[in-house]
């Protein structure tokens, strides 16, 4: 039997309970998949945490763009870690870099801190940092427990060579996760590359609404392609598909 773990990136409470009834070892919460991940609400995050075995981890990020937050969406930050503390999540995602595209140690430091018993995961900001190796050092230095890492390339299966050697400098000292694009199509490719224990995938689709009446003129975001009639969900095929390929390969 493996050790190995299937993370799965949940945008919405629904396809989170999906998730966990798949087999789903984790969820990553999120919202607004259009900007890679924001801060949920937290009624969200209640209902989650309320209605799910396995843990929940929470990606906290108040904003698309980069990884270099002022003073009041650091606060922000603050205020959104504390509060999903208090609802019981597992723990926390998060990613600062500071101008020259280091880690910020110190707010990262102090999110640690302020987490205490959740796990803090950073995410893929660690992708736009300047010298991944540094990096690595510096977030075992600093407690952080896992690291959301795509090999600094668009996608973790063309980032796996960086992935790999990252496993290996960690040591067991954090854990190393890819992620971007992993699918069942390539995740064998990246356990074989990677050695990785633990694997980040949405499996998403897209989920058809059921209005009868649509006015395909109008698009909520002004987007010249208005998709206006269908959300995101996850494939439960695709992570059946993943998790069998984990427990056997």
């Amino acid at each position: 039997m493996t050790d190995r773990k299937l993370e799965i990136c949940c945008y919405t409470a629904e396809s989170a309970i999906l998730a966990e009834a798949t087999g789903a070892h984790r969820i990553e919460l999120c919202d607004n998949y259009a900007e890679g991940g924001t801060t949920p609400s937290f009624a969200t995050i209640q209902k989650v945490v309320d209605n799910l075995e396995v843990p929940v981890n929470v990606i906290v990020r108040p904003r698309g763009g980069d990884f270099l937050y002022s003073e009041l969406e650091y606060a922000i930050i603050k205020e959104d870690v504390r509060q999903i503390k208090t609802l019981g999540a597992n723990g926390v995602v998060v990613g600062f870099l500071t101008t020259e595209g280091e880690i910020d140690s110190k707010r990262t430091s102090e999110i640690v801190e302020l987490a205490g018993s959740m796990e803090v995961t950073f995410h893929r900001a660690f992708d736009m940092c300047k010298d991944p190796c540094k990096a690595l050092d510096q977030l075992i230095e600093l407690g952080v427990i896992r690291i959301l890492t795509s090999g600094r390339m668009n996608s973790a299966l063309e980032g796996a060579d960086l992935i790999g050697k990252l496993v290996q400098r960690a040591q067991n000292n954090i854990i190393i996760m890819p992620g971007g694009g992993v699918n069942e199509k390539n995740i064998s490719e990246l356990i074989h590359s990677t050695n990785a224990l633990e694997y980040h995938s949405s499996a998403k689709t897209f989920v058809q609404g059921k209005m009868n009446y649509q006015n395909q003129t109008v698009s909520m975001s002004g987007s010249t392609n208005p998709e206006e009639f269908r959300h995101i969900s996850v494939d439960q095929e695709q992570i059946r598909e993943m998790l069998k390929i984990l427990q056997e390969v």
